[in-house]
């Protein structure tokens, strides 16, 4: 069973990287098969279709973000140190949003037609962020509503500044938005 297991896991970390890096449309099974090392018959085996490796891929997204905030939430317990733990982890991966752009909104939008399922999927990583931002604010006295509408500012910035960085390849533009977004979360004052 673990070998099993193992081979589906080899299968959609494959899919993942190609995926995000040369674009779901373009990446066939034959590429997958080719990469990961395992034989195209045998992809069968563990997904019906390219849009099943999809849904694989979409479960990676949400759950790299649930331990991502899990780890987070049990290193401390003052919400602004989250918010700033949350903000350091998300800046970890600059480079590769410079050079790659989100693989989670490049899946969003390329599962789409073809798997909307995993594109709902994959959209729970930026609700379970907004999320988590939202209820670290209010737990810092901000008003829910306005926590929420804070939270969903700093996801946009965030997303802004990647796609912005990518086009342009310069990592300073997603430098400044990172800055921007310690400005909105940590540094101003608790509001409310």
């Amino acid at each position: 069973m673990a070998k099993h297991n193992e081979k589906r896991d080899i299968l959609i970390a494959t899919a993942a990287v190609l995926f995000w890096h040369q674009g779901y449309a373009v990446t066939s099974l034959a590429n997958i098969a080719t990469n990961s090392g395992i034989p195209l018959g045998n992809i069968y085996y563990y997904f019906k279709s390219k849009a099943d490796l999809a849904r694989g891929v979409a479960d990676i997204f949400v759950a790299e973000t649930e331990d991502m905030l899990r780890e987070i939430t049990e290193a401390d317990q003052n919400p602004r140190v989250r918010l700033k733990l949350l903000i350091e982890k998300l800046a970890h991966s600059l480079k590769s949003r410079v050079d790659h752009g989100c693989p989670i909104a490049l899946g969003i939008r390329d599962f789409r037609n073809e798997s909307p399922e995993a594109a709902n999927r994959a959209a729970e990583a930026f609700s379970l962020l907004i999320g988590f931002i939202g209820r670290e604010l209010g737990r810092s006295g901000i008003r829910p509503s306005s926590a929420l509408g804070i939270a969903r500012n700093a996801v946009t910035e965030w997303q802004g500044g990647i796609m912005l960085a990518h086009g342009l390849k310069d990592p300073t533009v997603l430098a400044e938005s990172f800055r921007r977004i310690e400005r909105l979360l940590i540094v101003v004052p608790a509001r409310s």
